[in-house]
């Protein structure tokens, strides 16, 4: 099997799979970033979704053979210390319920932010429709979007 050398996080580490291996596993099962969660495993969810060089990109369709030398972020490596505006407007609306989505739904928003920090509610809502929430939290996500927006000013 070929070896990758793939920037995550802001790290070079290597993986030894198969070309065709999904990033999602490879970031799961092999680098044990597990805050990136499998949901469907056909790019409809966004539970997968994570940064490809500032990207939302879903980590279930992108094979490990294509990523190169991109740039991975993970909901790990969204903020050293959990305190992205983000990760911090989701914890003053009270987002999560069973919390399954958010990793996946944070990293959409925060992709959607840095090339939209001003939206209107009607565009959080398109950029954000891709991301299903099994709980249906969507008004708070749209909410936290919008209160992550004023923070990041």
């Amino acid at each position: 099997m070929p070896v990758y050398t793939l920037n995550v996080n802001g790290k070079s580490l290597k993986v030894d799979v198969a070309a065709d291996t999904p990033l999602l596993w490879v970031l799961r099962d092999n680098l044990r970033l597990v805050g990136t969660k499998f949901g469907c495993g056909i790019g409809s969810c966004g539970a997968c979704t994570i940064h490809l060089n500032g990207n939302a990109t879903r980590a279930c369709l992108t094979p490990v053979s294509s990523v190169g030398a991109s740039k991975v972020i993970t909901i790990e490596g969204l903020s050293e210390k959990g305190d992205h505006p983000l990760q911090q407007a989701w914890d003053e609306v009270d987002v999560p319920q069973c919390g399954y989505c958010q990793a996946g739904q944070i990293m959409t928003a925060a992709a959607f932010l840095k090339k939209t920090p001003n939206p209107t509610l009607e565009q959080v809502e398109t950029a954000m429709n891709g991301n299903l929430c099994r709980c249906a939290a969507y008004h708070r996500i749209r909410e936290a979007v919008l209160v992550a927006s004023k923070k990041t000013k």
